[in-house]
């Protein structure tokens, strides 16, 4: 699998576009704000002549789904995620106003994943772990194939998401950190909604917060 990153918007919050040999991909975090951002993820998607299978939100804060909408539509598809972040969801324009990220509209059409759900596209799959603890509705995405995990605002390089907004808690976040993700092996690698990337076993013995 290959991942290419775009981190858009003021908050540079990471969007994946994951593909495989078939030419099948996902995008992860349509975190897209403004014209020129939404211009470098269609023309790459166009350049590599990849076919959109999914669109997924890793969690339903504002600066993670700023242009699900537009990228829904632009490929015709639902948004994928979790049922439980409906509530959050429903308060991004508010939420985009206070942090000033353009948001127009959101998209209408859901599709819901529960956790151990597999999410295929061409030769490719995506595990989904359910992680509440920094949001409700948050879900973690795992490539056993290619030993990698991305993991939205859950566990970061040296961090972890924080609990202090709205449905945070941090003995929840952080029972998931150790029950869903610490299980995976210690070179899983570890692809966060902000910043660089990092492995499961670096995070083990050294994250300060766990």
């Amino acid at each position: 699998m290959i991942v290419k990153i775009f981190p858009f918007n003021p908050i540079e919050t990471n969007c994946f576009v994951c593909y495989d040999d078939t030419k099948e991909c996902v995008i992860i975090d349509p975190s897209c704000s403004g014209e020129n951002e939404y211009n470098q993820l269609f023309d790459f998607i166009k350049k590599e002549n990849l076919i959109a299978k999914h669109v997924i939100i890793t969690h339903p804060h504002v600066d993670h789904i700023a242009g699900s909408a537009r990228v829904c539509e632009e490929y015709n598809l639902p948004l994928t995620m979790h049922k439980a972040g409906l509530s959050q969801f429903g308060m991004a324009m508010q939420h985009a106003e206070y942090l000033g990220l353009k948001l127009d509209r959101l998209p209408e059409n859901h599709v819901y994943v529960e956790d151990g759900d597999i999410i295929k596209f061409g030769n490719s799959e995506l595990k989904v772990l359910y992680t509440p603890g920094h949001s409700d509705g948050s879900i973690c995405l795992v490539d056993f194939a290619e030993k990698t995990v991305f993991t939205g605002d859950v566990l970061f390089n040296g961090s972890i998401g924080r609990t202090d907004l709205m449905t945070g808690n941090f003995d929840v976040l952080k029972k998931n950190i150790y029950e869903k993700l610490f299980v995976l092996g210690d070179d899983f690698i570890v692809r966060p909604g902000h910043g660089g990337r990092t492995e499961i076993g670096f995070e083990r013995y050294n994250n300060p917060f766990l």
